[in-house]
């Protein structure tokens, strides 16, 4: 009897584990899953006004800020808006300045 009841203690506490296990490798996953997401996107057909809101939904969530987050940004939007920022006088430095910039010049 009481082998039993350790037993089902180390039952309850194994299933706890395992319950804690998958959270945990879970939560890695998501984030994986969140910069592949980041990675395959490209602007492609899209107007850039559509692009740049679809790309703040997703880096919204996954922890890109500053510099990293411009640099994604950038190797996205189509060659030739990329090429108009980088050629314009003084190139954003903020990914909302970025964001501004690349709707302007796409409208011309």
């Amino acid at each position: 009897m009481k082998d039993l009841k350790s037993r089902s203690l180390s039952y309850i506490i194994a299933g706890d584990f395992l319950s804690d296990l998958e959270e945990e490798f879970s939560r890695g996953d998501n984030e994986i899953i969140k910069v592949v997401k980041l990675k395959k996107m490209k602007q492609e057909e899209k107007t850039i006004e559509e692009f740049v809101q679809k790309f703040k939904q997703t880096t919204r969530e996954n922890g890109y800020e500053g510099r990293p987050l411009v640099e994604k940004f950038k190797r996205r939007i189509n060659e030739v808006i990329r090429r108009k920022l980088i050629e314009t006088e003084r190139p954003s430095r903020s990914i909302k300045q970025w964001y501004k910039q690349v709707v302007n010049l796409d409208k011309y």
